[in-house]
C-alpha cells in the first residue's frame, strides 16, 4: 500500500514538473515580434503647416506593404484626404471620422478613429509625396502615421 502511495505521488511529481516545464518554456521562448516600423509620422495641429488649405511633404520609402495610422480626436476633421504620388505609383483615400461612445455607467466618452482603406502597397523603393486636405478644418489636430 506504501509502495501505490509513493508511485501515486512521484506521477504527481512528475506531472507537475512537465507542467512547470512546459510553462516556464512558453514565457521564456522569443515572442514574435509585433513591433511595427514607422516610416512616416506628421502632427498637423497648426493651421500654418497648411499651404493653401493642404499640407504637403516628401519622403523615401522602401517596396513593401504599409498602413496608415491616425491620432485624431473630436475635433479633427470629419475628412481627411490623403493622396500619395510617386513615379508610377499613385494612391488616394478620403477617410472619414468616426466617434463611438462609450457609456460606463459612471460617464460617457468618445473614442475616435477614421475609416477608410488604410493599406497601401508600393511596389519599388520611390520618393513619395504625401498630401493631407483636411477640407478646411485646418484647426484639428490629427496625427497621421505611415507604418510598415
Amino acid at each position: 500500500m506504501r509502495v501505490t502511495c509513493v508511485r501515486k505521488k512521484l506521477v504527481a511529481l512528475a506531472v507537475a514538473a512537465v507542467l512547470v516545464g512546459l510553462v516556464m518554456a512558453l514565457i521564456l521562448s522569443p515572442a514574435e515580434k509585433t513591433a511595427r516600423t514607422q516610416i512616416y509620422h506628421v502632427r498637423l495641429a497648426d493651421p500654418n503647416m497648411y499651404e493653401g488649405g493642404v499640407f504637403s511633404d516628401t519622403f523615401e520609402v522602401k517596396a513593401g506593404t504599409y498602413q496608415f495610422r491616425f491620432v485624431p480626436n473630436g475635433d479633427s476633421p470629419r475628412i481627411l484626404s490623403i493622396s500619395l504620388e510617386g513615379q508610377g505609383f499613385s494612391f488616394s483615400e478620403d477617410f472619414e471620422l468616426e466617434g463611438t461612445e462609450h457609456d460606463t455607467g459612471i460617464s460617457r466618452y468618445y473614442t475616435w478613429d477614421y475609416l477608410g482603406t488604410d493599406t497601401v502597397v508600393i511596389p519599388g523603393d520611390r520618393i513619395l509625396q504625401i498630401t493631407v486636405n483636411p477640407h478646411g478644418n485646418v484647426l484639428g489636430p490629427v496625427s497621421v502615421y505611415l507604418i510598415e
